[in-house]
């Protein structure tokens, strides 16, 4: 059974490589519209703003992400927990997963926020953020982690719309947001001359809305998962199980979230024209990932419904397909974006300096890109099975412990354009342990959530 209740898709039965594909390919559009308006963003402040402003927003992202990282977490955890109940019948441990979900949500949303604009100077004192830029890039964080309700509560109904194996309904979410992002800049940037502010107001509006419309949404065409924000049902023993998924994955966001961060602090000392093209170049990479990004969300979801269903045979297949596809993919970025790197970074800046920081980042990283894709792969399919821990420790130590000093040392040592060499050496850490931890069976221990359940 391909899909049924208006989209959800049931991935316990037919062919594994379509299934992935095809919740796979609305995830790839809706990220690709995500990263369009962020490139706007980029864009916009880039040629109608200046450098610094360029600079300032790119500072934002990796905070802006360690903020929302626990709840991005939550909503991963309930993706997991929910295909797996959902691919083992109980439909009514679902509706429950819901309710604690958006409860959890509901009282943490508020606090979670005024910490976060809280933090913004302290972070940006560490981060060593050029003069030139501070100004632009406290007031952009400031208005955007004000506003950062709207982008938790969009990850929480993708997640639970991600675990009943739907992913169109998530796309739409984030066409209406990209759509009105992409207006809105124009209009706030271009036409009332608002610069850095005009594109947090931007952002803050545009993922506000499509947090309502999808409560509204989902509410009106899927009765039976209704989302009640504010119903206070909350199931001690499953928030326990979601977190116990979730919480190890939103630790590890936040951490490599950190740790771009701490990066992010060295590239900064080179200048902000050097900052500006590092933040085109990630751009540009961040792009060129989505697709491994989809395959990879669209096998958790794959392998939880079907170890909730005992189909660990289809959970090895769809693991299967999506390395294989994720490697094919990446040697072809690799092959497009080493050459041309200059001429894609000078679609955002015309600046010399900048066009050549951009290309160094990505001539230092793409030759890596299909180690990554396998780690990436291994670790989100293993998650879906309920092994939580090991991706977490395995990203720390890769992305973290390995990564950050490297980038230090090479940046000190040779300069600049060596210092991105020090995330591959990070990533091919992480792609050993993985590949070996997967081979070794150890992530398949957990079985179904849905026994577990039933025997408590």
């Amino acid at each position: 059974m391909a899909t049924s209740n208006g989209g959800l898709r049931n991935m316990t039965e037919g062919s594994p490589a379509r299934h992935i594909v095809l919740f796979a390919l609305p995830l790839l559009a809706g990220s690709f519209l995500q990263q369009l308006y962020n490139m706007v963003d980029s864009w916009v402040v880039g040629q109608y703003v200046g450098d610094a402003a360029l600079a300032a927003v790119g500072i934002g992202f990796p905070v802006i992400f360690m903020f929302t990282s626990l709840f991005m977490g939550l909503a991963n955890g309930g993706t997991v927990v929910i295909a797996q109940f959902y691919g083992a019948g109980e439909l009514d441990r679902v509706r429950d997963a819901v309710d604690t979900i958006y409860t959890a949500f509901t009282f943490s949303a508020v606090p979670v926020t005024l910490l976060a604009v809280g933090l913004v100077k302290p972070i940006l004192f560490l981060l060593r953020v050029d003069d030139a830029a501070y100004d632009d890039a406290w007031l952009y964080l400031t208005v955007v982690c004000a506003g950062l309700i709207g982008t938790i509560g969009y990850n929480l109904n993708a997640g639970i719309l991600g675990g009943l194996g739907n992913s169109s309904t998530t796309l739409r979410f984030l066409a209406v947001a990209a759509l009105l992002n992409i207006a809105l800049d124009l209009i706030l940037v271009l036409v009332c001359g608002w610069g850095v502010f005009g594109v947090a107001i931007a952002t803050v509006v545009s993922q506000a809305f499509s947090w309502l419309y999808g409560l509204w949404y989902i509410n009106r065409r899927y009765p039976q998962i209704a989302i009640r924000p504010f119903c206070r049902r909350f199931d001690r023993s499953l928030f326990g199980q979601i977190m116990g998924i979730g919480l190890p994955a939103g630790i590890q966001m936040s951490l490599v979230a950190l740790g771009a961060m701490v990066v992010m602090s060295k590239i900064n000392t080179f200048g902000k024209e050097f900052t500006a093209g590092y933040n085109v170049g990630y751009r540009l990479d961040q792009l060129a990932f989505l697709p491994v990004q989809s395959l990879s969300n669209a096998v958790t979801a794959f392998v939880g419904q079907n170890i909730g269903a005992r189909r660990l045979d289809r959970a090895r297949q769809g693991i299967r397909v999506t390395v294989v596809s994720s490697v094919v993919w990446s040697l072809l970025m690799a092959a497009l974006l080493i050459p041309f790197g200059p001429n894609l970074v000078g679609l955002f800046s015309d600046t010399p300096a900048v066009i050549d920081a951009g290309a160094v980042y990505l001539r230092c990283i793409m030759p890596f890109y299909a180690i990554f894709a396998v780690m990436f792969s291994l670790n989100n399919a293993m998650r879906g099975a309920g092994e939580s821990m090991f991706p977490m420790l395995d990203a720390i130590f890769s992305l973290i412990l390995l990564r950050v000093p490297a980038v230090y040392f090479l940046a000190n040592r040779f300069g600049s354009d060596y210092m991105y060499y020090g995330i591959g050496i990070g990533w091919m850490l992480g792609f050993t342990l993985s590949a070996l931890y997967y081979l070794s069976g150890r992530w398949k221990r957990h079985g179904s959530l849905a026994d577990r359940d039933r025997r408590a």
